[in-house]
């Protein structure tokens, strides 16, 4: 018998659509029904992507005797936690409330029909290990304890909305030494706790990525020369490029390590992770000239444009266009074994290279070792320097050099070859603005205009397909765009055309950067106590309604906003974004005192509220633009840069600036209200906006 799922556009719910568990998505139908029955709801929420949902589904949601219990005793209901992640932020709160753990996919709660969660788990097995119950044997008791303890729940449920309440912000918090510098201080001292010195990163295994703390650690090099602060993104940044975390010979990242070593990933990759990377690695060149960086920066622009951009191509009711955007993950399985399509046999590497490629590859990858995947295979990590290589085998390093480059092409074609992971294809609006964020930073850092594109033509997607009736939508696959949008789908797109318009203007861009900042005051923001709820005032009503400020996998969206909203204001003279930015600020200083670390998105938006972004804006013919527009592009975070081609027309007051005669360009340098006299001269410009040195990356052009 078919499930409910058939009709749904998640590829993770579609994944599902054939198990004999009677599924239904999230909605009113299935919570009716739960209501009516008087059933317990399974909820069941996971990702396409992941490993560990994938060893569920086929020892539990594909057995016939598994899916009866769950048919017969629950109302089963699946999310896509990317398509629906108010329920999973939710959800993942109510499994830590219940628990004292922290959860994870696939999150596994039971509910009552009301929605109120009472007892719950991540993954557990078919049969029982690890201490963890078997699956089959665990649900008749939830289902018995649901019908038998009903007063005890409904008392457990109160108590869970009460801390629920309490985990909002609340202005009546005392806020103690919260001075911005202050907070910065406290922060690097956080994280300077947690740092692993011999790998780099903070925090024991499993180890993310962290970009939200690494871009705080250049901020504060670049505001304070903080040589402490550049080590710990240095070093980081280095060791997880050398890692089996980064692929080595496709590019991109996958979403965290198992071990302190960067070595072993579980091996999804998602679209999240890989836009802030960009930003991180383009950043992290611009402070140190490292060229090790700037190779990462094209391994991972090379992959998305490759692997995860969308052609396009789109017929019917708008009219046919090139250039889509980025889909969102690719999965940790090929063939149903996890890190298939990455590992290697390393005979199976001999065969395909020269010997003298062998003797250059084998040391620098570590196939010289013992194997470091599952005893037996090889995950490619770089284990030796390429110069230490070439010494041990006498040759020159510009040799070793072309020998690595020879043998990595050799494998990676060898790589093509194999099953491939599954691809999510579905296009997210949310982590879309972190991916056009970071290819039109780091575009219009290395001078190429491809990635800039690249951008571009994201940007153009949503607005064409997933910004409907002046409101946008969440996700888009298959030509269906649907779910009403979350407060990260318009931070991040506003914060994504602040980056591309200084890439390059397009007065469209701007027009959308203001439709969505409008909405995020008017269906986001709380007017009374300030900051952003994660839902709109208009969305489904959930058991609860977040406002979070702390640091994920992604930044914080009222960190995002309030950083945003700031920038817009200063730039078009709107006091009442730099109002709504400056409220959310104080709502969340409190919070921020208590854990300056968790809160670098937001910390960025309270150093922007001390010191104005100095905002540079250049008139003049395009060709004239182009020599200032190389030289401008080594400009460190801080401030902002927009190029605005002489034939521009109607556009804002603030942007409006006089043009100088004779096809000369001229600058106009503001902080906050203050504005120096035009500049025409290239070298004054530089020393007003405090740039030195050359451009030297070879990707430069």
């Amino acid at each position: 018998m078919p499930n409910h799922l058939a009709s749904e556009t998640s590829p993770y719910l579609l994944q599902h659509r054939d198990n004999p568990v009677d599924w239904y998505p999230w909605g009113e139908e299935a919570l009716a029904l739960a209501r009516a029955q008087d059933k317990p709801i399974l909820l069941s929420v996971g990702y396409s992507a992941c490993h560990w949902c994938h060893v569920m589904a086929h020892e539990s949601f594909e057995d016939v005797g598994v899916a009866a219990l769950m048919n017969q005793l629950f109302i089963n209901i699946k999310v896509d936690r990317e398509e629906r992640p108010d329920i999973d932020q939710i959800y993942q709160t109510a499994l830590y409330m219940l628990t004292q753990r922290n959860g994870g996919w696939p999150l596994t709660l039971f509910l009552t029909p009301e929605q109120k969660p009472f007892f719950g788990g991540t993954y557990y097995p078919k049969t029982p290990r690890h201490g963890l119950p078997g699956f089959p044997d665990l649900l008749p008791r939830v289902a018995e304890a649901y019908h038998a303890r009903g007063e005890e729940i409904e008392r457990q449920s109160a108590s869970l909305l009460e801390a629920f309440k309490r985990t909002l912000p609340s202005r009546n918090s005392t806020a103690g030494d919260a001075s911005g510098h202050h907070l910065m201080e406290q922060a690097l001292a956080e994280l300077q706790n947690r740092f692993d010195t011999v790998n780099g990163g903070f925090g024991e295994a499993p180890k993310f990525l962290h970009p939200a703390e690494l871009e705080f650690c250049l901020r504060r090099y670049s505001a304070d020369n903080s040589e402490e602060a550049l080590r710990m993104a240095e070093l980081t940044l280095q060791k997880m490029a050398g890692g089996g975390i980064h692929d080595q010979l496709g590019g991109g990242f996958c979403r965290y390590s198992t071990d302190p070593h960067w070595s072993i990933p579980h091996f999804e990759k998602m679209l999240y992770d890989n836009g802030p990377l960009l930003c991180l690695y383009a950043d992290a060149w611009l402070a140190t000239r490292n060229p090790r960086f700037a190779h990462i920066v094209e391994e991972i622009a090379g992959w998305v444009m490759r692997e995860m951009q969308a052609d396009g191509t789109t017929t019917g009711e708008d009219h046919e266009t090139k250039g889509g955007g980025y889909y969102s993950s690719l999965d940790a399985d090929s063939e149903n074994v996890e890190g298939k399509f990455y590992v290697w046999n390393r005979d199976e590497i001999a065969k395909i290279l020269t010997s003298e490629e062998y003797a250059v590859t084998a040391p620098y990858y570590g196939l010289t070792q013992d194997p470091n995947f599952e005893g037996k295979y090889w995950n490619l990590e770089v284990a030796a320097s390429l110069a230490d290589v070439a010494a041990a085998c006498g040759i020159e390093r510009e040799e070793a050099e072309q020998r690595l480059a020879s043998a990595r092409a050799k494998m990676l074609s060898e790589r093509e070859r194999r099953v491939r992971p599954g691809r999510d294809e579905k296009i997210l609006t949310s982590w879309n603005g972190l991916m056009i964020r970071g290819m039109a930073r780091a575009g219009r850092i290395f001078g190429r205009a491809e990635w800039v594109r690249s951008a571009a033509q994201a940007a153009d997607f949503i607005r064409r397909a997933l910004w409907k009736k002046g409101r946008l939508l969440a996700t888009c696959k298959d030509g269906k765009a649907h779910l009403n949008a979350y407060l990260d789908d318009y931070a991040f797109m506003l914060d994504a055309l602040m980056e591309l318009m200084q890439a390059d203007f397009r007065q469209p861009d701007l027009e959308f950067a203001v439709a969505l900042a409008d909405i995020l005051l008017e269906q986001f923001e709380d007017k009374q106590d300030g900051g952003f709820f994660f839902t709109s005032h208009d969305h489904e009503k959930l058991i609860h309604r977040p406002k979070p400020h702390y640091d994920t996998a992604m930044p914080s969206g009222n960190g995002v906003a309030a950083c945003s909203l700031q920038r817009l204001g200063h730039l078009l003279g709107q006091f009442k974004y730099l109002q709504s930015a400056e409220r959310a600020l104080d709502l969340f200083r409190p919070a921020m005192s208590r854990q300056a670390s968790s809160c670098c998105s937001l910390l960025a938006a309270l150093e922007q509220s001390l010191a104005p972004p100095q905002i540079v804006i250049l008139r003049g013919p395009a060709h004239s633009l182009a020599e200032w527009k190389k030289a401008l592009r080594l400009r460190r975070e801080g401030g902002l840069v927009f190029f605005l081609p002489a034939e521009l027309a109607d556009l804002p007051p603030s942007l409006s600036k006089p043009l100088a005669a004779n096809d000369a360009v001229n600058a106009w340098v503001c902080q906050g209200v203050n504005c120096l006299p035009a500049i025409t001269d290239m070298q004054e410009l530089l020393r007003v906006c405090k740039i030195q040195g050359k451009i030297e990356s070879p990707f430069y052009n």
